[in-house]
């Protein structure tokens, strides 16, 4: 067994974290008696060897002797084996699908090394996969099924046995598998993809087969092909989709501890980075069977968005909570990326709150805080929700001992906060004086400038009890920094300054630069921490600096002492600094003319970024005369990275009629389905919605407010 293992120089490679060495030990221990031992070595094969999917030369060269695992009936795991092979392989398959252009023909392409290896000898192996999936061992078939779709060339015997065990499987994953792998087949092989559509629009509409294997039928039809979907398809499937909820069982969610909840300790590790690895978590499973093919369907659907809500709204009145709550997530991920009108969506996943459910609720809250700029339609289920719990458990429900409670409440809270609404204050208070998950109370506090007689004397406490001596505390630090400079009380200052001396004393730049930004929010009323920034605007790091001379602009207003910096800054190799110095020169405006020399030359800088910022200074320094260099500048940015587009149409408001010529390239980005703008996110892609709009109106009389 594993002959030959040993005749690799498998410290001559390389996987995710150094030599390869190791390989030989993880593949003899896959086969082990022992189940921690088996364990063990695929935990770290996925680790490093095929780290977050990634293929290198050890993982190719690993091919052969997983094969002969799987062919061993003693190798005690052969299903985890095959996973692992199908894992490697859609790896590869998925380089081989981006090498073809609009019109099928080849592209040339340099693939990492160890992709190509992989994917010749997993092709040459195709036909292994038409054995395994006739395995006696029912997970071994299971495992197996995507590989017919992903290396067996042969189209006609790949179609064939998908048939053959369609007729043969009787397990719903089983079937949902081959439906999906008879599209992989038909996307893969042009020769494959009439017959197979015309195969699962067969299947679609037989109704001899259960209502799941035509809903999946009907969906990879769709995925095959998303521009024919027809305007039946979608009314189709969502009569399939209720059909299936009907013949599947609906069944509790069972709560899984998350590794990094009991692993790290609270003494050592900040609670953001748990709580966010315990999301990850989360958000990692899947607690429904039709999740992936659903998934799939939105994918297909793409851009239809009122389609999407329809069967989203189907999804979430599943009686299966599991069913429900991955629908709760579909529904935050088509409001984060799309644009529309989403408000029947949204209170679609308001509803999920009033119901029992608390796992379903807090996902619910989750979505919509992550929302919250297009959350509005959801207040009042919000404040429904967390009146109800205070009333039902008390005052301090915020820290109920029960898990599910706790988070739901929290989550609510934070989702109400985020939308600026007073009613959340009460458990944030009981957050920041009870201690317990304060840090998320501090998240959101900046949220409730109503209350900033409440909430900033508060976490001026908090703040004062920090040890910036402890790198731990760096992140509660700057978190405290953000919500004291948005609630904007003048309270805050002294506290402020005596952390920025605190941090400058410890050497903790992040919350240097922090302190300053919170300084600089604050304006002339911080007048007396200007010698204390001063001193800093000469940092050698490469963020304080910047973030000093800043401040010391803010809080004392003199062109003559910032003038210096920013042209110096204006010459820096380091595009944030030319960027950070264009910025604050805007902002200085006509009486900073020094600056407009450097800055009409940095508007053919290669990085389209500064060339923006630099665009935009250029036009509040130099106003009309620099019109032109600007408007051209600004529109080549847009276009080549719409990514600048919220700093755009910042600046093309600014300039008034002079941006008319901006109006065909408005019109096509408002017209994007997608959200746009920096990160694609709401935040941005609403605001430049918004921009835009009001900008196209301006410059165009023919269009209505």
């Amino acid at each position: 067994m594993l002959d030959g293992l040993h005749d690799i120089d498998w410290a001559s490679m390389d996987h995710a974290y150094g030599s390869a060495e190791e390989v030989p030990a993880l593949l003899a221990a896959m086969r082990s008696p022992d189940a921690a031992e088996r364990r063990a070595a695929f935990d770290r094969y996925y680790s490093a060897v095929h780290h977050q999917g990634s293929v290198y030369p050890p993982t190719a060269a690993s091919l052969p002797f997983l094969f002969e695992l799987v062919a061993d009936r003693a190798t005690p795991d052969r299903a985890a084996v095959v996973t692992l092979l199908v894992s490697i392989g859609r790896e590869t398959m998925e380089w081989a699908f981006e090498d073809e252009d609009e019109d099928g023909n080849e592209i040339e392409y340099c693939p990492p090394m160890g992709y190509g290896q992989a994917r010749t000898l997993l092709r040459e192996r195709g036909g292994t996969f038409v054995e395994l999936v006739r395995d006696p061992d029912p997970d071994v078939r299971l495992a197996a099924i995507p590989g017919l779709g992903l290396f067996l060339d042969d189209a006609d015997r790949a179609a064939e046995v998908l048939r053959e065990r369609l007729t043969a499987e009787r397990g719903t994953l089983a079937r949902l598998r081959i439906a999906d792998t008879a599209a992989t087949l038909a996307l893969r092989l042009p020769e494959a993809a009439q017959p197979v559509r015309t195969w699962l629009a067969g299947i679609a509409a037989d109704p001899a087969q259960d209502p799941t294997t035509r809903l999946a039928a009907l969906v990879q039809q769709s995925r095959c092909a998303p521009d024919e979907i027809g305007e039946d398809v979608v009314p189709t499937a969502v009569a399939l989709l209720r059909a299936t909820f009907r013949a599947l069982p609906a069944t509790p969610i069972q709560t899984v501890p998350s590794h990094h909840s009991t692993t790290a300790s609270n003494d050592t590790v900040p609670p953001q980075i748990i709580a966010a690895f315990e999301d990850l978590d989360r958000h990692s499973r899947v607690y429904a069977l039709t999740t992936t093919l659903l998934r799939t369907f939105h994918e297909a659907l793409g851009a239809r968005v009122p389609e999407r809500t329809t069967v989203l709204a189907e999804q979430l009145r599943s009686p299966d909570p599991g069913t429900r709550l991955d629908a709760v997530r579909m529904s935050g991920e088509l409001i984060r990326a799309w644009r529309g009108d989403h408000t029947r969506l949204l209170l679609l996943v308001a509803d999920q709150l009033a119901l029992d459910d608390e796992e379903v609720a807090a996902e619910a809250a989750a979505v919509l805080e992550s929302c919250h700029l297009v959350a509005a339609p959801a207040r009042e289920a919000l404040a429904t929700l967390t009146a109800a719990q205070r009333a039902a458990h008390g005052p301090d429900v915020w820290a109920a001992p029960d898990a599910r409670l706790r988070r739901c409440h929290q989550q609510a809270v934070r989702a109400l906060a985020r939308l600026g609404d007073a009613r959340a204050l009460p458990s944030l208070l009981t957050a920041l004086d009870s201690g317990v998950d304060a840090w998320r109370a501090v998240e959101v506090a900046r949220h409730l400038p109503q209350a900033s007689d409440q909430l900033t004397p508060r976490l001026n406490d908090h703040l004062r009890r920090v040890d910036l001596s402890q790198e731990r505390d760096e992140m509660s630090t700057n978190a405290l920094l953000s919500a004291l400079a948005g609630l904007g009380d003048p309270a805050a200052i002294p506290v402020v300054l005596d952390t920025l001396r605190a941090a400058v004393l410890h050497k903790r730049h992040g919350v240097t630069r922090s302190a300053l930004q919170a300084l600089r929010a604050f304006g002339p009323a911080a007048a007396d921490a200007r010698d204390t920034i001063r001193a800093l605007t000469t940092s050698t790091d490469a963020h304080v600096g910047p973030a000093a001379v800043a401040a010391l602009w803010a809080v004392g207003g003199d062109r003559a002492e910032v003038m210096p910096h920013l042209l110096r800054l204006l010459d820096d190799s380091i595009t944030f600094h030319v960027s950070d110095a264009a910025d604050l020169l805007a902002e200085l405006g006509p009486p900073a003319p020094a600056a407009l020399p450097r800055l009409r030359e940095l508007l053919t800088h290669t990085y389209e970024w500064e060339r923006v910022h630099c665009a935009s200074a250029l036009w509040a320094i130099g106003g009309e005369p620099e019109a032109s260099a600007v408007l051209e500048t600004l529109l080549q940015a847009m276009t080549q990275n719409p990514a600048t587009a919220n700093h755009v149409v910042n600046c093309l408001a600014r300039m008034g009629t002079h941006a008319a010529p901006a109006l065909p390239l408005l019109r096509e980005a408002m017209a994007q389905p997608r959200r746009g703008g920096r990160f694609q996110n709401i935040e941005h892609d609403e605001e430049l919605q918004r921009v835009s709009r009001t900008l196209i109106t301006r410059l165009d009389p023919s269009v209505s407010g």
